[in-house]
């Protein structure tokens, strides 16, 4: 007897092998066909169209899965390369930015006598408490202690630390800063001092001097420690007590701390 595995293998060769003597024949356009041929032909043919839709069809699924295959190694190398693209646009967006800053730090250096040397903000002090900054320049570039820091909008802060290849500098936002200035407007004189938040206070302005939101706050020169004339910040309020002595002025510093990346350092 035989197995029902066996049969169906058997069946499927005598199926292949008849269509194969079938299209034999009907590829032959001189062989003549007789009536039984005929019948054959039509009993075989709805076959023979099913089994060349299912070689089609599989043949279409194949390519289709090949061609996604290589769409998906393509998308990835693809990636690859806008990634790398967009870092290269954004290291030249970087450096035309620092193109532009020192481009301001040579103009301002050339209109002023005295030597600066540049330095760069390495770091921060993430301490509420204080308001310092790190630069990589120190002894070994002629800086010393109580140096004043500067860029071109303005003061920084001075020098607290130094060793020989770096520097801590004393924002003037720190409650420990204090610089001798005055208004530039009305000459009023007081003192700037930090208050550990994004902006500062004048104070010893007296009562009776007439100081408007919007003036200008310059530098003295009295405290021997920063030049005379540099800006520190523009007046954004002022309150007068007629109880008290002196006003009460808050300053909007002219320098943007959050954006500070390279400073100026005075070389004495």
């Amino acid at each position: 007897m035989f197995s029902r595995r066996m049969l169906i293998a058997i069946g499927v060769a005598l199926f292949v092998a008849i269509n194969l003597i079938v299209i034999t024949m009907t590829s032959r356009q001189t062989l003549p066909v007789s009536g039984p041929e005929r019948i054959f032909i039509t009993l075989t043919a709805p076959f023979q169209l099913l089994v060349q839709k299912t070689i089609s069809f599989t043949t279409a699924i194949w390519e289709t899965y090949f061609a996604n295959v290589q769409a998906v190694k393509e998308n990835t190398v693809l990636k690859k390369q806008l990634s790398v693209a967009q870092q290269i646009k954004n290291r030249n967006q970087e450096l035309a930015k620092e193109n532009a800053r020192l481009k301001k730090f040579v103009a301002f250096t050339a209109s002023v006598p005295d030597t600066y040397v540049a330095a760069r903000v390495i770091a921060r002090d993430p301490s509420p408490w204080f308001k310092t900054i790190m630069i990589d320049k120190g002894k070994a570039h002629g800086l010393e202690k109580t140096a004043p820091v500067i860029v071109s909008e303005g003061i920084v802060g001075q020098v607290i630390a130094v060793s020989s290849g770096f520097s801590r500098v004393l924002l003037i936002t720190d409650r420990n800063s204090a610089v001798d200035a005055l208004v530039q407007e009305s000459r009023a004189r007081g003192m700037v001092k930090g208050s550990n938040e994004d902006t500062c206070v004048f104070v010893y302005a007296l009562r009776k001097d007439e100081i408007a939101p919007g003036e200008m706050i310059v530098t003295s020169g009295l405290d021997q420690v920063f030049p005379k004339g540099l800006r520190i910040g523009r007046i954004l309020e002022v309150k007068k007590d007629h109880s008290q002595l002196f006003q009460d002025i808050s300053i909007q510093t002219s320098v943007d701390f959050d954006k500070l990346e390279e400073v100026l350092v005075y070389k004495k």
